[in-house]
């Protein structure tokens, strides 16, 4: 499984990771149905593995993506920017065709989810 968490979005989600309560927690990422272009990114904390999930390490933060959007998110990478408006991750996917105005929805190979408002 190859994505790129860089420096910027690694020293936020560390920082994010010492508020959660659980010993074990695993950065999760994904693609779920919806969004104006078909399908949009999940980003959260998770605390366990399932069978249907990868789980490796990146950038010294462990985690985990379904076994079935690996091929959606494959080579993608993950920043975090910071400006006077605030700061806010911002994702970089190779394999989205189609991405939304507004950055949170793409569509991929094809593969078009539920449509909805971004």
């Amino acid at each position: 499984m190859s994505i790129v968490i860089t420096e910027q979005a690694k020293l936020q989600i560390k920082d994010m990771m010492k508020e959660e309560t659980e010993e074990n927690v695993y950065l999760r990422f994904g693609v779920k149905g919806g969004g104006c272009s078909g399908l949009s990114y999940q980003l959260g904390f998770e605390y366990e593995v399932k069978e249907t999930d990868n789980q490796f390490i990146e950038n010294d933060i462990p985690v985990v993506i379904a076994k079935m959007d690996q091929p959606i998110v494959e080579n993608t990478t993950i920043d975090y920017k910071q400006n006077m408006m605030g700061g806010g991750f911002t994702i970089d996917n190779p394999n989205a065709i189609v991405s939304c105005g507004c950055g949170s929805s793409f569509k991929a190979d094809g593969r078009v989810g539920v449509p909805g408002d971004c």
